[in-house]
């Protein structure tokens, strides 16, 4: 029985790598000069640092664009709250989300089941595992799911015949 997995997934080694040239870009500009401007990594979670928070937004922006170009969606980003540490600094917690919610593929689940189309759809951790009896009815499942979600980054991955 064909099937494939919806996922929402992102490279770690491309995240470090837009965080790095973002780091440099950040070091390289003159408005930053002699600035506490920069962005740390730990796993999933980066952090940004920056002098006042108008600085903090540019960092931001400057992360974007570079996660931008290396192809992670920043629909994967979740901003955290800006939090205050010495004096005037700031820094602001950004975690790169992975997998998909368990409402979210509750959501993708029921609207599989309530668009008529003779496929199932079953949670497996944090993947949606959409099988049928025929490719055509998956293809239109996944034009279906493509169209509908547009909150996260959906991919689809492990196509089996």
């Amino acid at each position: 029985m064909p099937s494939f997995d919806i996922v929402s997934q992102v490279d770690k080694q491309e995240v470090k790598n837009a965080l790095e040239q973002a780091n440099k870009e950040v070091a390289n500009r003159f408005d930053f000069k002699g600035s506490d401007a920069r962005i740390e990594q730990a796993e999933f979670v980066l952090t940004v640092f920056a002098d006042d928070e108008f600085k903090l937004g540019q960092v931001t922006d400057v992360l974007r664009g570079r996660m931008a170009k290396r192809s992670i969606d920043v629909r994967s980003l979740e901003l955290g709250s800006v939090e205050k540490i010495s004096g005037d600094k700031v820094k602001r917690p950004i975690t790169v989300k992975v997998g998909i919610p368990t409402d979210k593929a509750k959501q993708i689940q029921k609207m599989l089941k309530d668009s008529k189309l003779k496929v199932q759809a079953s949670i497996q951790g944090d993947a949606v595992r959409v099988q049928g009896a025929k490719k055509d009815d998956l293809q239109s499942a996944i034009q279906l799911v493509r169209g509908s979600v547009t909150d996260i980054p959906v991919q689809f991955i492990n196509f089996r015949d």
